[in-house]
């Protein structure tokens, strides 16, 4: 169903921010500035010094040293500066003094000439790198979301943003736990149904079609899990987690239970393990939905024209997470919206974004209470979307 004739669309208000934090001119910009790149420059010096035990083994052999050095030199130079800056120019002087502390200290630690540690097996590493990166990355999407902004009065560090950094943190963090259990997870369940010629034949496709394939499979086995998280009171008590979120933007991808985040990523692991692409189209294909889980979430307004019919987009996106009766349970896939078009689970008005964003009953707002909520569930409390 693309449109409910009977519901009246409206549209979302958003009270504007009683105070412009990120108004030129007050030092904020410039001082979150400084403490941001002057943490991640001395989280990025630590990974040199401890790749063994910070550093994602899965990415270790993609990663060009010599450009990382250059962008730990910009992030080093650019803190230092601003950290300095706000002292002279500006009166709130605390996010860059930490921005100064956390670059003083990468200065010390041997900045971006500091000499990488011995690499030495480890049963389990941290994702400091991917997080380091993911942020530098992900943060792009702070500015896109001002120039192309669904929402242009939401602010930047809307309710909620320290929960959600919070979540993002930690699912990049544990990536090596995600990465350890979902590639156990396959060949411990689906071994058996390994066939040498099919992956051969496979890995002689174009890369594009694989890569097509890729997204295709991994998508369809997604769209089934996360319409099980649905339907499923139980399993919806943990996807209620992502659902509890009442502000779009790119940092609300990253709210999910751990124990959902393990599952589905173990789930979609198996089609790529039964397929057996080349490594290269793995690499796209892993850059595509990093980018996608973020872009479907954001708060962005960009014309799709025909393609939102043939990928999934931020209006998309938007109404699966829109607590209004009509979009309740739809909108599942999370690359192609045909699956949803297949099994009647389509909803998508043209014209109109949801109004209203959450679950119909409240969860709990901390990172705790929402992992234990799963737990100590209320079996009298109705089914939210």
């Amino acid at each position: 169903m693309s449109v409910d004739p009977d519901y009246e669309y409206r549209d979302k208000e958003i009270n504007p921010s009683e105070q412009r934090y990120f108004e030129p001119g007050e030092g904020r910009i410039t001082g979150y500035l400084s403490a941001t790149l002057g943490i991640l420059s001395f989280l990025g010096v630590l990974c040199f010094l401890f790749p063994s035990y910070l550093t994602t083994p899965e990415f270790r052999d993609s990663y060009d040293l010599g450009f990382l050095r250059i962008l730990l030199a910009i992030s080093m130079w650019t803190s230092l500066i601003g950290g300095l800056f706000t002292f002279v120019r500006w009166k709130n002087k605390r996010k860059g003094a930490v921005g100064l502390l956390f670059t003083f200290a990468a200065f010390a630690l041997g900045g971006w000439e500091v000499q990488l540690g011995e690499l030495k097996e480890a049963p389990v590493t941290l994702g400091v790198d991917w997080m380091v990166l993911s942020i530098f990355s992900a943060s792009a999407f702070v500015f896109i979301e001002k120039i192309v902004p669904k929402y242009r009065e939401q602010a930047i560090l809307r309710p909620a943003w320290r929960l959600d950094l919070a979540y993002f943190s930690m699912n990049h963090l544990l990536i090596g736990v995600l990465l350890l259990v979902g590639n156990q997870f396959a060949p411990a369940f689906f071994g058996f149904a390994i066939h040498d010629g099919f992956q051969v034949w496979i890995q002689s496709l174009p890369l594009a079609l694989q890569v097509f394939l890729l997204l295709f499979f991994a998508d369809l086995v997604f769209y089934w899990m996360h319409r099980i998280f649905h339907t499923i009171p139980f399993l919806w008590r943990f996807h209620a987690v992502h659902h509890s979120s009442e502000h779009m933007d790119w940092m609300a991808s990253s709210r999910t239970h751990f124990l959902e985040t393990l599952f589905d990523r173990s789930m979609v692991m198996v089609p790529l393990y039964l397929l057996g692409t080349t490594e290269a189209a793995l690499n796209i294909y892993a850059v595509w939905v990093g980018f996608q889980a973020v872009f479907i979430h954001s708060n962005i307004d960009v014309p799709t024209g025909p393609f939102k019919y043939l990928l999934v987009t931020p209006q998309f996106h938007h109404w699966h997470h829109s607590s209004e009766k009509p979009a309740i349970d739809t909108n599942y896939g999370a690359t192609f919206p045909i699956f949803d078009y297949v099994f009647g689970t389509y909803h998508m008005p043209t014209e109109h974004w949801p109004a209203k964003y959450g679950t119909v009953t409240p969860i709990p707002r901390t990172f705790i209470g929402m992992h234990v909520y799963p737990f100590v569930y209320d079996p009298e409390r109705e089914k939210t979307p």
